[in-house]
């Protein structure tokens, strides 16, 4: 039976991912599939450097050998990308970026990362992201 994404209020994620520099860091390559395990962290001196939260990228409309998420949190990935706006939730305990499609490349994350920051009312230029190469 495929995964229920649990929608997330972005203002009820820690503080710093509105007010810090924020870089989010890839565990594996992109070439991975439709889940990319990750991690924010604040980047800088300030006191907020020491924080961190993992957040992986899931790319919903993987469907073989079975589905990845259920249809109503499909649609509702969908429905929030098309107004400009990315899903913010967890599935299986960990904090997950929702988008279509099937996988990743530089560009998809960027989008994501940028939704993100607007949600929590940061600045998109304080967003930063490491890939790997894989």
């Amino acid at each position: 039976m495929p995964g229920a994404i649990t929608d997330l209020d972005p203002f009820d994620l820690p503080e710093w991912l509105g007010t810090a520099d924020v870089v989010w860091r890839a565990d594996a390559g992109l070439r991975t599939g439709h889940l990319v395990r990750g991690r924010l962290t604040a980047d800088g001196s300030a006191p907020e450097a020491a924080q961190e939260l993992a957040c992986d990228l899931l790319a919903v409309d993987e469907a073989y050998p079975a589905p990845v998420v259920d249809d109503a949190s499909r649609l509702r990935v969908h429905q929030a990308w098309r107004h400009g706006q990315v899903v913010v939730g967890s599935l299986e305990s960990r904090l997950v970026l929702a988008v279509p499609g099937t996988g990743f490349d530089p560009e998809l994350v960027l989008d994501a990362l940028s939704r993100l920051a607007r949600a929590v009312g940061a600045r998109t230029e304080r967003y930063a992201a490491l890939l790997r190469l894989g």
